[in-house]
Formats: structure tokens, C-alpha cells, sequence
């Protein structure tokens, strides 16, 4: 794993390090930022009820997140990452055992779906990534901002009148409610964890 693990924290904001991670991990690798879907199932059963509402994962990765909520019953599943390997190698694994899943090589920053065409949209830790370039937390550089924003715009784009934005994060609120706090829409902030707190950014349109 540590020949892997990029030399300076500002590459997890690049599409070449995630290349190149993925391209050397085998088919069968996955890595989980902060919780496993077991840790937070109760809480997506209960903002999520209805289990075919159509759910789109932003930067999924190789995380079992996607997996074992279809497993779980949540069929409807679009999966999106900007490296075309990873969905390549997720599309081939997933094939036979989860059909209905999709998977596109897409950039969160600018979606090629339709407007309101989404029930629900998740981030587990995306947002996060594009957030490690070295600077002072409580002043992100210009570029920084710029990302964070034209997500959100995009997610509240393609999410349907009544949809909801999960976002789950160790970013406290002083950081991240500049993205999310959006006309029209109206945000929840959950706490999660003893030690070391997560959080849960739901934004509903």
C-alpha cells in the first residue's frame, strides 16, 4: 500500500495520481474513505426510504459503498469517477453479479446527465480530495472554491424538485457550509462517531 500513497497530500486532487494508483491496485482492491456502508445503512435507510429511487455516487472509487447498497436492496445505482481505469476495472468486476449498476468516467465538476434526473446524490470523501491543496484552511485558495462550487451547482442540477445531497466528511461545518448552504434548499448537519467525529451534510432541494 505505501508505494501507492502519493508523495504530498495535494495529489489526491489529481486525475493522474488516481490513474496511476488504480492501474497498479488489482481487481479485487477496494478502499473505504471514513465509514463503511454498515456503519451508516440506518441512516441511508432512513433519508433514503424508497429503494428505487435513482442514486448517483460522485467519485466512487473502488469503494464497497456503491456495492453493498445494491446488495442491500438500493438497485438503482449510477456510479461516476474521472478515471477511466477505475470504472474499466468496477464495470468488469460488478458485471454478472450487480447488472443493473452503471458506471461512467465522469468529472463531478461538470456531469453529462440531465437536469433533475437524480433522487439522491452521494459524496463520501470526493469533495474532500479536491480540498488538499496546501493552503490555509480557513482561507482555500481561488481554484479550491471554484471546484467545490461548480459540484455542488452540478449536483443540485441533476437532482430532481424533493432530491437529496448526502455528503459525509471529517470536515467540520466552518469549512464545508460555504459550499453547501444554497438558496432553495435547506441543510442538515449530523455528528457522527465517539473519538473522532465524521459528518453528514444533507442538503435537500
Amino acid at each position: 500500500m505505501t508505494d501507492i500513497l502519493p508523495k504530498k497530500n495535494e495529489e489526491y486532487g489529481t486525475k493522474e495520481y488516481w490513474d496511476q494508483r488504480y492501474s497498479q491496485e488489482s481487481d479485487d482492491s477496494s478502499f473505504d474513505w471514513f465509514k463503511s456502508y454498515s456503519d451508516i445503512a440506518e441512516i441511508i435507510r432512513e433519508l433514503v426510504p424508497d429503494k428505487s429511487s435513482r442514486i448517483l455516487m460522485l467519485g466512487c472509487g473502488n469503494s464497497t459503498l456503491s456495492q453493498d447498497m445494491y446488495d442491500d436492496g438500493y438497485k438503482n445505482i449510477v456510479n461516476t469517477d474521472y478515471s477511466g481505469i477505475l470504472i474499466e476495472k468496477m464495470r468488469h468486476k460488478h458485471a454478472e453479479s450487480r447488472p443493473e449498476m452503471e458506471w461512467h468516467e465522469m468529472d463531478i465538476r461538470e456531469l453529462k446527465f440531465e437536469d433533475n434526473s437524480f433522487d439522491v446524490a452521494i459524496d463520501k470523501g470526493t469533495m474532500d480530495a479536491m480540498m488538499t491543496a496546501k493552503a490555509d484552511v480557513w482561507d482555500p485558495p481561488e481554484g479550491v472554491v471554484q471546484n467545490c462550487n461548480r459540484e455542488v451547482d452540478e449536483v443540485l442540477r441533476v437532482l430532481r424538485k424533493g432530491g437529496i445531497f448526502v455528503y459525509l466528511t471529517f470536515g467540520q461545518p466552518h469549512f464545508r457550509r460555504r459550499y453547501l448552504d444554497r438558496p432553495g434548499t435547506t441543510l442538515e448537519i449530523r455528528k457522527l462517531g465517539e473519538a473522532f467525529h465524521y459528518y453528514l451534510y444533507i442538503v435537500r432541494t
